[in-house]
């Protein structure tokens, strides 16, 4: 994970064969992976270097989903430059316009932004996936299996992990089987990842963090970015941009439990990233965030279709064992 933001020693090279050899370079954030990224600044011209050092980081899957964005009429950064066996690659800057930021700041904002992201996603929608792996059975279960992996051991709660695999077994059908379409999934859409620009065609919106896009279902970046893991959407919010969603993009008649499915298989993995993110990579902050996931999961769970799901969390992990439970095994 990242340890510094001292630009890579090959960065100065790299830049000056790209025409950027006078720029000074800043740093600008790390993320929870290997990566980092620097504000490249020479004169008025700005762009951003993405450091993706190799083993750990491949730049590759991000510059072809940015080109397939990009050719399909979204704002994905432009590639300026780049060096695949350093992990080098310079893009666009989109400013420091980030949703999340905006929508606190001007609350009368939110409901706007919130529907030209949804607006975003069903212009996506209409399109056939990008050449991506399937987001399927697989990876579901991999995912959803972080939480028994990480957060149960971490609370010191033993479970019964086949029993956990067989509930998800018997609910994820609903999406698989589903009459929507199979597209892009971006994965990570949500205010952090999503920059306001001066860019009518896109609905204003620059997108970023997509590398580890897939092929699945239509709901998923609708859980991303309405069960937002860093901020609290109103449910009122989350009611009316579903609705809105309905409206323009006429899903089928399954399309809300596959959005229930997929809220509380999300929220489940995110739960046990956070935990990881404490125990093994040494960032403690990201522990503030579980009460909401519980909060987000829980909702979902609620949902008919997770009986399976909902049944298991309530015989192997009871309500004392969810909000507040790290707090007694995290640092002060």
């Amino acid at each position: 994970m990242v340890t510094d933001m001292i630009p890579p020693a090959a960065a100065p090279a790299f830049l000056a064969q790209a025409g950027w050899g006078q720029a000074a370079i800043v740093p600008l954030a790390g993320d929870a992976s290997f990566r980092r990224y620097f504000r490249v600044i020479d004169g008025p011209r700005r762009a951003v270097l993405m450091d993706a050092p190799p083993p750990h980081e491949d730049p590759r899957p991000f510059i072809a989903i940015a080109e397939h964005l990009t050719e399909n009429g979204f704002a994905a950064p432009r590639i300026l430059a780049r060096d695949l066996e350093e992990g080098l690659v310079l893009i666009e800057d989109f400013g420091d316009l980030r949703v999340k930021e905006h929508v606190e700041e001007q609350p009368e904002a939110e409901r706007d932004v919130y529907r030209r992201a949804v607006d975003l996603l069903a212009a996506l929608h209409r399109l056939p996936a990008a050449d991506v792996p399937p987001y399927d059975r697989a990876v579901y279960q991999r995912e959803a299996g972080l939480l028994t992996e990480w957060y149960c051991p971490a609370i010191g709660l033993p479970v019964d992990e086949a029993g956990y695999v067989a509930a998800w077994d018997a609910v994820l059908p609903m999406v698989e089987r589903s009459s929507s379409p199979v597209v892009t999934v971006l994965r990570d859409y949500h205010a952090e990842n999503i920059m306001l620009i001066d860019r009518a065609a896109s609905h204003g919106l620059g997108l970023l963090d997509f590398q580890d896009a897939l092929a699945g279902h239509p709901a998923y970046d609708l859980v991303s970015l309405l069960q937002d893991a860093r901020r609290d959407v109103p449910p009122a919010l989350e009611a009316a941009m579903l609705d809105h969603y309905r409206a323009i993009a006429h899903p089928p008649a399954d399309f809300d439990a596959a959005y229930a499915v997929l809220g509380a298989q999300r929220n489940a993995k995110i739960i046990g990233i956070f935990t990881r993110l404490w125990k093994r990579d040494g960032k403690p902050r990201y522990l503030s965030y579980l009460p909401r996931m519980w909060d987000l999961l829980e909702r979902d769970l609620a949902h008919p279709a997770l009986g399976p799901v909902a049944a298991w969390f309530a015989a192997n992990i009871p309500a004392g064992k969810r909000h507040h439970a790290l707090e007694d095994y995290a640092p002060a």
